[in-house]
């Protein structure tokens, strides 16, 4: 069932008053394949400069690590942070909307496991 949004004017036209509009809006944000994976490692890790957070996560590319950066900061969950000048280096963090996703990284993580554990012996 649709849950009441009260301020209409903030719902996304897409949405248009849908029953499943709350997960579409979920997988919106973090649905990018490396969405979860880098909100995952902030929670893990606390903020980290680029290369840091490349380094924890082995196979992105710094193309798409940095476009999706780009993408978490501009909704809302990502910060940038500039940290120092010379030499320049940025540091990112969640925002407080980021760090809630913290049940549904953690969700998605156990619901992995068995998933894995279930079909690898298949």
């Amino acid at each position: 069932m649709s849950r009441a949004i009260e301020d209409e004017e903030c719902v996304a036209s897409w949405c248009a008053d849908d029953d499943w509009c709350t997960v579409t809006c979920t997988a919106h944000l973090i649905g990018k394949k490396w969405h979860p994976v880098i909100v995952h490692r902030l929670l893990a890790h606390g903020p980290l400069g680029f290369n840091a957070l490349k380094d924890e996560i082995e196979s992105i590319s710094s193309t798409v690590l940095s476009s999706s950066l780009e993408d978490l900061e501009d909704n809302g969950l990502v910060n940038r942070a500039i940290v120092s000048e010379k030499p320049f280096r940025v540091e990112y963090s969640l925002t407080e909307q980021g760090a809630s996703l913290e049940p549904v990284i953690k969700a998605m993580d156990a619901w992995g496991e068995d998933y894995l554990k279930e079909t690898s012996c298949s």
